[in-house]
C-alpha cells in the first residue's frame, strides 16, 4: 500500500478521533453539571443529548457541502466547528448556552460521518478499502479511550474540572484542521462532480504511482458522471430501494443496541452497582474498544462485513442478556450500594464546596440520605436498615454509608463484577461487529452519484436514534428497572441477527463500480 494513501486516510480518519472524543468526554462531566445547574431528569437528558441532535442536523445536511464544495473543504470546516464547540462549551456558565455549544460540536460530528468515510472509500483500492475506511472507526474508538483517560486525569482539578474536560478538545481540533490542508481532493469527486478530469487523473496517479497512463485513463473513465438513464428517478426511487433500506437498518440497529447511551452514561451505570471507581472502569471500556477494533479491522477484509455482523450480533445478545440478568438478580443490593456511594460523594463535595452553593448541596445530601434509608429498608438489600438524623455530622453520615456499602457489596457477591464483564463484552462485540462495519458498509452500497446522499441517510438515521435514545435514557433509568432497559436492548439485537441472516449482502472486495450489479440496482 502506498505510504501517501495511508497518510491521507489517517488524516481524514482523524475526524473520527474528534467524533469519539466529543461524544464521550461529556460522560465525565454529566453528573457534575446536573448538580451544578440543578437539572431535572428531562432537562438533564436534553443537555446531554444536545450534541446528538446537532449530529442529526449535520448528518442530514452533510451530503450537500460534501458534494458541492468537495470532500476536502468539508473536512476543513468540520475541524473548525469542533474547535468552536469545544471552547464554547468549556467557557459557558448556564445550561442553554452549553446546549448550543454542544449542538455546534454535534453538527461537526454529523458532517464528519458523511465526509470522512466517503473520502477514504473513494481514494482506496478495493483490496484495502475495508481496512482504510475502517480507520475512521478506529479513530472514533481511540478518541473515546483518550476522552475516558482525560476525564480520569482531570477529575481532580476541583469544581471547574468539567471545563478542562470539555475544553481540552480544542488542541486536537487545531491539529486536525491544519493536517487537512495537506490531503488532495477525492478523484471521484473531481471527475464525477466537478468535471475536472485532468486534476482527477493527477490524484489517481498519486494513488496508483505504478499505473500506466492507459490504466489511469481506464480508472478515470469508470468514474465519469452517470448518464440520464442511470440517474432517472433521483435518490428516492425504487431503483435505490435496496441500498436505502440497508443503510437505514444498519444505522437503526447500531443505535438500538444501546451503544451511545452506554458510552455516555458508563460511569453512572457502573455506579449503579455500587462501584467507587466508575471513571477508572470507563477507561477499561476505551481499552476494550480499542483492542477489539483492531481485531475488527484485521478481520473485515478477511472474513467480510456480513460475518462480522453475525459475530457482533451473538456477542450483543449474550452480553446484554447477562447484564439484564445481573440487574434483576441483585437489584436490592445494587440499590443499597449505589445509594451509599451517592451519599459519600455528596459528603465529599459538601466539604470542598463553594460557599455560595452550600445550601443547595445540603439539600442534595438530604435527598440522598433519604434514598439510602429507603434502600437499606428493602428486605434483600444485604445491609442493616439505617436511620440518619437531619443534624448528623458529615463524618458519621459517611461512616454509615461506608458500612452499608461494605454490607451490600458483600451480599451482591460477584454481581458487580458480572455487570462490568458484560459491559466490556458488549463493547468488544460492538467493536468487532457494528463498529467496524457500519461506516464502511454504507460508503460501499450506493452508486457514485448518490454516495454522499446515501452516506448522509445512514448517518442521519444513526444520529436520530442516538439522539433520541440518549435524551430519554436518563428518564428510562429513572422510570424502569435497569434490567428492563438492558432486556429491551437484547430484544433489538435478536431482531438484528434475523436481519443479518436474511437481508445483508457481502460487499467484501467488490469494486464500487460493480456494487450496483451485486445489489440488483438497474
Amino acid at each position: 500500500m502506498d505510504r501517501r494513501l495511508f497518510l491521507w486516510s489517517i488524516v481524514a480518519a482523524l475526524a473520527g478521533f474528534l467524533f469519539g472524543f466529543d461524544t464521550v468526554v461529556i460522560s465525565g462531566a454529566e453528573k457534575k453539571l446536573q448538580s451544578l445547574w440543578d437539572l431535572s431528569a428531562v432537562m438533564h437528558g436534553l443537555a446531554m443529548g444536545s450534541a446528538l441532535w446537532g449530529t442529526v442536523l449535520g448528518s442530514m445536511v452533510g451530503g450537500w457541502p460534501t458534494d458541492h464544495f468537495g470532500r476536502k473543504k468539508t473536512l476543513l470546516w468540520v475541524g473548525s466547528l469542533f474547535l468552536i464547540g469545544s471552547l464554547w462549551s468549556a467557557l459557558t456558565n448556564e445550561v442553554y448556552s452549553f446546549m448550543v455549544a454542544r449542538f455546534i460540536g454535534g453538527i461537526a460530528i454529523g458532517i464528519s460521518t458523511v465526509a470522512a468515510p466517503l473520502y477514504i472509500s473513494e481514494i482506496s483500492p478495493p483490496a484495502h478499502r475495508g481496512r482504510l475506511a475502517g480507520m475512521f472507526q478506529f479513530n472514533i474508538v481511540f478518541g473515546i479511550l483518550v476522552a475516558f483517560g482525560s476525564n480520569y486525569l482531570l477529575a481532580g482539578l476541583g469544581e471547574n474540572s468539567w471545563r478542562w474536560m470539555l475544553g481540552v478538545m480544542a488542541v486536537p481540533s487545531v491539529i486536525y484542521t491544519l493536517a487537512c490542508l495537506v490531503i488532495p481532493e477525492s478523484p471521484r469527486w473531481l471527475i464525477a462532480r466537478k468535471g475536472d478530469r485532468a486534476q482527477g487523473e493527477a490524484v489517481l496517479k498519486l494513488i496508483h504511482p505504478g499505473a500506466s497512463a492507459a490504466e489511469i485513463g481506464v480508472l478515470a473513465d469508470s468514474m465519469k458522471p452517470e448518464g440520464p438513464r442511470q440517474t432517472a428517478g433521483g435518490f428516492w426511487s425504487s431503483r435505490l430501494k435496496t441500498p436505502i433500506l440497508l443503510a437505514f437498518l444498519i444505522a437503526f440497529f447500531n443505535q438500538l443496541s444501546g451503544i451511545n447511551a452506554i458510552l455516555y452514561f458508563a460511569p453512572r451505570i457502573f455506579g449503579m452497582t455500587g462501584s467507587e471507581n466508575a471513571l477508572a472502569q470507563s477507561i477499561g471500556i476505551g481499552i476494550t474498544n480499542l483492542i477489539f477494533t483492531f481485531v475488527g479491522l484485521w478481520l473485515i477484509d478477511r472474513l467480510g462485513r456480513r460475518t462480522l455482523l453475525y459475530i457482533g450480533s451473538f456477542g450483543y445478545i449474550l452480553s446484554l442478556g447477562l447484564c439484564a440478568t445481573a440487574f434483576f438478580t441483585w437489584a436490592p443490593q445494587f440499590r443499597a450500594a449505589s445509594s451509599a456511594v451517592d451519599v459519600k460523594g455528596a459528603v465529599d463535595s459538601l466539604e470542598t464546596a463553594n460557599p455560595a452553593r452550600v445550601a443547595k448541596m445540603q439539600e442534595d445530601l438530604a435527598k440522598k440520605k433519604s434514598a439510602l434509608v429507603a434502600a437499606t429498608a428493602e428486605p434483600k438489600s444485604g445491609a442493616t436498615p439505617v436511620t440518619l438524623a437531619d443534624d448528623a455530622s458529615p463524618a458519621s453520615v459517611k461512616a454509615v454509608a461506608n458500612e452499608v456499602l461494605s454490607q451490600s457489596s458483600k451480599a451482591a457477591g460477584s454481581g458487580g463484577m458480572m455487570v462490568l464483564i458484560c459491559i466490556f463484552a458488549f463493547i468488544a462485540s460492538h467493536a468487532i461487529g457494528q463498529g467496524a462495519v457500519i461506516w464502511v458498509f454504507i460508503s460501499e452500497i450506493f452508486p457514485d452519484r448518490y454516495r454522499a446522499a446515501g452516506q448522509a441517510l445512514g448517518s442521519a438515521t444513526h444520529w436520530v436514534f442516538a439522539a433520541g435514545l440518549t435524551t430519554v435514557f436518563p428518564l428510562m433509568m429513572a422510570k424502569l428497572a435497569p434490567g428492563v432497559v438492558f432486556l429491551i436492548f437484547t430484544g433489538m439485537m435478536v431482531l438484528q441477527l434475523i436481519w443479518v441472516k436474511f437481508m445483508v449482502p457481502e460487499t467484501k472486495g467488490v469494486p464500487l463500480e460493480e456494487m450496483e450489479q451485486k445489489l440488483g440496482i438497474r
